[in-house]
């Protein structure tokens, strides 16, 4: 009995451990089948959503894989700012966007969004590292139309590159601005023509050096073209008449020679000339006559000579003159005066001689005359009070005299904006009416030396007394003979 009870007892812990073991395999089996299902569920989410991610990303980005690498390309050789594929995987895109980028949809057609507009340098635009270098591959995005460099190249040497002929022919650049980069060097490269959308052309206040290339000149759609500001050399190639509608031309301050080139007079639409502070020699070609669209012109500070072009009369549309600081040794042109619209007239430290012609006192819009440092002679022309716009008059250092011919409204109007010291002969009827302001002429009847109209009687006066001395030491001298040698001889 006792072998009995001992032997079921046995089978009984079998059986249950067998059934424990089967039940703790098909817990565990379960426990890790629904482990790996939801680990497969998991995963096939996460990558569905991934999918639907990259999907929706490149629904709302809409841009060419290419041009966006190309743009992260060059915003990492530019900027430091930031991680830009990070803050801004999306730059088309509002939310994503930078400050200093600009984007179009259907560009020729096209259902892609495409770069139009980059801006470096100053903010809030994005600023230049100082490694940055210029970046050749801006003309590898297709649909760039206009791009700024203002204050970007400031520390490490950098020149203007260019890829391959073929990316430039298909660029839709239309403007391109580099200023203000003390650090961008070399010479302007001759493949610029290639850029055949140009329109305004600005690389200014550089470092550039070297001759204008003539290449620049095919680019028939050019309107702005302004390299001032830079060491650049040589003449104005001939060639600048092919640019038609060009209407601002900038290239002053650098140290451009020879003359201006006759061929400057077929720039039809031109309105604005600008090519003071170089060494251009000759006189002003006959041809600026025919810029009937000129507003502006400046040509101080280089070393023109000679009478003015006859056509100076055409030029009705003109507002600003300014001419210092040439070696003329003219007379003042008169035919200025007939130049209605002039606002602005300046002429000084230019050697010029005679009189000012009373023609100016026609120039009802003159607003600023400068005729300092001349060889100008004779008397200020009375009708210059009547130039009810003119706020500053400087004619200063010249060899002018008479009374100033200005009433007290029209000093006071002008007050420290009026300067006529340097003419001796000049004086001031009524010193009162000057209301306090220094002129720098003396009062007439005070110093007959800065007085003309006194000068005659000056003069006058001095040979009367002159000949009255001459009559009494005759007079003496006959007294003395007579007293001396005659007395005594009559008197034996």
């Amino acid at each position: 009995m006792s072998q009995t009870t001992s032997t079921t007892t046995t089978t009984t812990m079998f059986f249950f451990c067998s059934f424990s073991v089967h039940l703790l395999l098909l817990l565990l089996f379960f426990f890790f089948f629904f482990t790996f299902s939801s680990f497969l569920s998991i995963s096939s989410a996460s990558a569905i959503h991934h999918v639907e991610k990259t999907h929706n990303f490149q629904q709302t980005s809409n841009m060419d894989p290419r041009e966006l690498e190309t743009l992260f390309n060059i915003m990492e050789t530019i900027s430091s700012d930031q991680n830009w594929r990070i803050s801004h995987p999306n730059p088309c895109k509002t939310e994503s966007s930078w400050i200093g980028i600009e984007c179009k949809t259907g560009i020729n057609g096209s259902p892609l969004t495409h770069v139009s507009r980059l801006d470096f340098g100053v903010p809030p635009n994005p600023t230049c590292k100082i490694t940055a270098k210029f970046p050749s591959n801006i003309f590898q995005l297709p649909f760039l139309e206009s791009v700024f460099f203002i204050q970007c190249f400031t520390q490490t040497l950098t020149t203007i590159s260019f890829p391959q002929i073929q990316i430039l022919i298909s660029s839709s650049l239309q403007q391109l601005s580099i200023r203000s980069n003390p650090s961008l060097i070399g010479s302007i490269p001759s493949q610029i023509s290639s850029l055949k959308s140009l329109q305004i052309l600005t690389l200014s206040q550089n470092k550039l050096r070297g001759k204008i290339p003539e290449e620049i000149f095919k680019l028939d759609s050019l309107v702005h073209l302004d390299l001032s500001y830079n060491l650049l050399s040589g003449i104005i190639p001939f060639q600048i008449g092919n640019v038609k509608n060009l209407v601002g031309l900038d290239l002053s301050y650098n140290s451009l020679t020879g003359i201006i080139p006759d061929t400057i007079g077929e720039l039809g639409i031109l309105q604005k000339l600008d090519l003071s502070s170089n060494s251009l020699t000759g006189a002003i070609p006959e041809s600026i006559g025919n810029l009937h669209s000129l507003v502006f012109i400046a040509l101080s500070n280089n070393k023109f000579h000679g009478n003015f072009p006859h056509g100076l009369t055409n030029l009705q549309n003109l507002q600003y003159f300014i001419m210092d600081d040439n070696p003329m040794f003219i007379s003042l042109p008169s035919d200025f005066g007939l130049l209605q619209k002039l606002q602005e007239l300046r002429l000084a430290n230019s050697g010029y001689s005679g009189t000012i012609p009373s023609t100016y006192s026609k120039l009802s819009n003159l607003s600023t005359l400068s005729l300092q440092n001349n060889r100008l002679t004779g008397r200020i022309p009375v009708s210059f009070g009547s130039l009810l716009h003119i706020y500053h008059l400087n004619l200063s250092r010249n060899f002018l005299d008479g009374v100033v011919p200005f009433n007290s409204s029209f000093l006071k109007r002008l007050g420290r904006n009026l300067d006529l010291t340097g003419n001796s002969g000049l004086c001031l009827m009524n010193p009162s009416e000057a209301n306090g302001f220094n002129l720098g002429v003396s009062v007439c009847g005070k110093n007959n030396k800065s007085n003309s109209m006194i000068e005659p009687w000056m003069k006058k006066s001095e040979a009367q007394i002159g000949f009255k001395t001459s009559v009494l030491l005759i007079s003496i001298s006959i007294i003395l003979v007579f007293k001396y040698l005659f007395l005594p001889i009559l008197q034996l």
